[in-house]
């Protein structure tokens, strides 16, 4: 194997009889450099662009959420969710009670979700970077208050400024057995919207009201919908939540953020995966330029080939050389696309120097995140590639040297 790779690597660095062999060499390299280069660049931006949008929708999605299993509510007072309330890992635990219902703001009207909170949802401090307009009040001095969500905002067309509109919520009225007029088919309660926040798709078509509201809005006295949970190391969260599932049995279900964004991150790794495949089949193309290099590299050295046959090397070493020749074409072009590829990425983190080209962005500029396994990937992937490009060549050396052989 040592005598192989030496012949191999004077092979790649030696001058040849052609010069189109040293062309073909270095355009195989160079594309798989460009590859390589590439498909750090595209992953280490979808991973920034992940992480952003997964930070953005995050803020109003807890460490863990735990709801019924069947049924749309449950009794808080569960001695497990009790005990689980004063556990030293746990930094807010909030009661959810949420629940469609029908909005209307003047003549607009909506269909939303209303989402009862208890008092330590406020705790969280987070909570005023998801704020567009106003503040994040649910009650204060008696009186109680609402924060809207963007879309609920956009739709109704809500104006915080605006004291002379209220915000009307009706629900169906659960207690009426005989209904005697339109007005008692719904439960109606107005408030005046304080603050409206922005968080993701799903959230930003709620109504955020104090839980009390929303217990005489869906006649619920003590059921919650899902209890909410901020912990003070969301790294335990994986074992946090195995741990709690195991006490509380089969009829609820605990979620971490990932559950709770299944669609969100379902996305995001199909779109990243996506770009992934489309440009290992360029990298497939450019590194199959190997072929034909080592094609006429092998037709370059019969003599070489012949001399080797006569001094007793066999098929294996023969296979062996150009085997690691084309090999070390295709890892000095990654290496280098690699090295490059992160430099690229480095700097973009750093500097921003291609910006997102509307001043009305989050961010000013395209996020970058390196990731050691995206390194691995790629490297993997030129491997796997380099490997079958050069086996199918070094398989036509040994065709020669049969040939050859034959001759002798």
């Amino acid at each position: 194997m040592k005598t192989a790779f030496y012949i191999a690597k004077r092979y790649l660095f030696s001058k040849k009889s052609t010069n189109a062999i040293n062309i073909i060499s270095g355009i195989s390299m160079l594309g798989v450099f460009v590859g390589s280069a590439a498909l750090i660049i595209i992953l280490s931006a979808f991973n920034g662009l992940e992480h952003l949008v997964i930070s953005l929708s995050n803020t109003l999605t807890s460490d863990l959420r735990i709801e019924p299993t069947k049924g749309k509510t449950f009794d808080p007072n569960n001695a497990t969710l009790l005990s689980f309330r004063k556990d030293k890992r746990v930094a807010i635990y909030t009661d959810v009670l949420q629940e469609k219902a029908l909005l209307r703001y003047g003549n607009q009207q909506y269909i939303g979700v209303i989402k009862g909170v208890s008092n330590d949802f406020l705790k969280n401090k987070d909570l005023d970077s998801t704020l567009v307009q106003g503040e994040f009040i649910l009650n204060e001095d008696g009186r109680d208050y609402a924060v809207v969500g963007s879309t609920v905002q956009y739709t109704l067309g809500i104006n915080i400024n605006d004291q002379l509109r209220i915000l009307e919520i009706y629900s169906p009225n659960k207690n009426n057995g005989m209904s005697f007029g339109p007005e008692s088919e719904f439960v109606a309660r107005y408030l005046h919207p304080v603050g409206v926040f922005e968080s993701n798709q799903d959230s930003d078509n709620q109504v955020i009201i104090p839980i009390s509201l929303a217990r005489e809005l869906l006649a619920e006295p003590k059921n919650v919908s899902a209890a909410e949970v901020t912990l003070k190391n969301p790294d335990d969260a994986d074992l946090i939540r195995d741990e709690l599932q195991s006490k509380l049995g089969k009829q609820f279900i605990v979620k971490d953020r990932i559950q709770q964004n299944a669609l969100l991150y379902k996305i995001l790794n199909s779109e990243k995966w996506a770009v992934y495949l489309i440009l290992t089949f360029v990298l497939l193309i450019a590194t199959f330029n190997i072929v034909g290099s080592l094609t006429m590299l092998v037709i370059d050295k019969q003599k070489d080939i012949a001399i080797l046959s006569s001094l007793g090397a066999g098929k294996s070493m023969i296979r062996q050389i150009f085997l690691l020749e084309g090999l070390m074409i295709s890892f000095l072009g990654c290496i280098a696309g690699l090295g490059i590829g992160a430099v690229f990425s480095y700097l973009q983190m750093k500097f921003g120097f291609i910006a997102m080209g509307d001043q009305n962005m989050v961010i000013n500029s395209y996020p970058m995140d390196l990731r050691i396994p995206d390194f691995v990937l790629v490297f993997f992937t030129v491997f796997v590639i380099s490997f079958m490009a050069s086996l199918i060549s070094s398989r036509l050396s040994v065709k020669r040297f049969e040939k050859l052989h034959s001759d002798l």
